[in-house]
């Protein structure tokens, strides 16, 4: 073994991912893509918004199944299995995650490309489930949003394996639960509200009264130490201090720390590095940005000239014939 290759939220964009595959000398034998001395670590987000979400699917699980890869989960299939899963008993929900407009539109793109393949939706779905919340392997880490130590501690506590049971799903979904701090925390990391009245309307066309955070800042002072996504804050907001309490509510991981991988963030532009043991592997790839491999090798630096990347077309062109795959 040489290392691993890390690969950033990948969003149904299946072509591009085979791509970036044969691109890091990956190559298929039996269906399955692989390569000699490397194995890929998947950072979640295989689903939603992009044009060949099976395509994704069925690349990234082969190769875990295999041997070939690790995978951990992202909120996009966290939210896929509370979206498909019952409200508990005497409960007023019908659904774990409510079938809100907003929640429908999410996942829209997913359900229509599985519409005529129900088992393996399905099946896909009992996939998710064993998906680990996050990973410790070989001196790094990786999560999907934000490595949160003491939470990770008590998820640990619960579940040596990392993964969630479908008590644990249950629970998430309940604010006041700890399944839902360890949940909310690691697949969509630290969220700042926004004053009352005051919106962001997105790039990708939600508005969010909340912005993202990020949280290697030692000592952040004010909102704009902290935010992380493309969009701008509105008005003067990132030079709003930051209260005791916002402060209180962020994580923090230190410069002394192991490499750690994550995703979800939508950067923008050619990827860099925030600091020297932190890569962020989400360029947008399902907004025509890019889809983002980090080569890992053992260095406890990271490079920026590591990252490897394909620009996602337009539109996803019918793949080459190397690059089929066979569902059946």
């Amino acid at each position: 073994m040489e290392g691993y290759d890390l690969i950033g939220d990948v969003h149904g964009c299946g072509a591009t991912l085979a791509s970036l595959l044969e691109k890091l000398g990956y190559h298929q034998r039996n269906g399955v893509y692989r390569h000699p001395r490397r194995k890929v670590i998947f950072l979640g987000d295989l689903i939603d918004r992009g044009p060949r979400i099976r395509l994704a699917v069925t690349i990234a699980r082969r190769m875990v199944e295999q041997g070939e890869a690790y995978i951990v989960m992202g909120n996009h299939e966290y939210n896929a299995l509370a979206y498909t899963h019952p409200g508990p008993a005497g409960s007023h929900k019908r659904w774990l995650r409510e079938h809100t407009p907003r929640h429908n539109r999410i996942i829209q793109d997913t359900l229509e490309q599985y519409r005529d393949y129900t088992n393996e939706w399905e099946d896909t779905l009992a996939w998710f489930k064993t998906i680990p919340l996050c990973l410790e392997i070989d001196g790094i880490r990786v999560v999907h949003a934000c490595w949160d130590g003491a939470l990770i501690e008590e998820l640990k506590q619960r579940h040596p394996d990392y993964c969630m049971d479908t008590q644990f799903l249950i629970e998430s979904t309940d604010p006041s639960t700890q399944a839902f701090r360890i949940l909310d925390r690691l697949t969509r990391g630290p969220h700042v509200s926004l004053p009352q009245g005051i919106a962001i309307h997105s790039g990708d066309g939600f508005t969010r009264q909340s912005f993202r955070a990020h949280f290697w800042a030692q000592a952040p002072q004010q909102w704009g130490d902290v935010v992380f996504q493309p969009d701008n804050l509105p008005g003067d907001l990132e030079t709003r201090a930051l209260t005791h309490e916002e402060r209180q509510k962020l994580s923090y991981y230190g410069p002394e720390q192991p490499p750690l991988f994550i995703g979800h963030y939508w950067c923008e532009g050619i990827p860099a590095l925030p600091t020297h043991n932190i890569a962020c592997l989400d360029y947008s790839a399902v907004k025509y940005g890019r889809l983002v491999a980090y080569r890992w090798s053992g260095e406890t630096v990271l490079n920026a000239d590591h990252f490897v990347w394909i620009k996602v077309p337009k539109e996803e062109r019918a793949l080459p014939k190397p690059w089929e795959i066979d569902f059946d």
